[in-house]
């Protein structure tokens, strides 16, 4: 199962949260560090989060669409 860790950004729809997850790469020829940023709709059935938090979520069968992951523990 695929562990994530990020930062809640809106938390506007029912049931669910928006995250931004920050991945840092190094490019094999320059060795220049790579920032990319991806959103993920996750479920937050019965964690009290706010944006602006760092949960950790973990991947889980299509829950939607779009939802394919659900938050763990509330870090900060």
């Amino acid at each position: 199962m695929k562990t994530l860790k990020g930062i809640v950004l809106s938390t506007k729809m029912d049931k669910t949260a928006v995250i931004i997850v920050e991945q840092i790469k190094t490019h094999r020829l320059y060795k220049k560090r790579l920032v990319r940023h991806k959103k993920y709709k996750v479920e937050i059935e019965s964690f009290l989060v706010k944006a602006g938090d760092v949960v950790k979520v973990v991947e889980t069968k299509p829950l939607s669409k779009d939802k394919y992951f659900k938050v763990v523990e509330v870090l900060k």
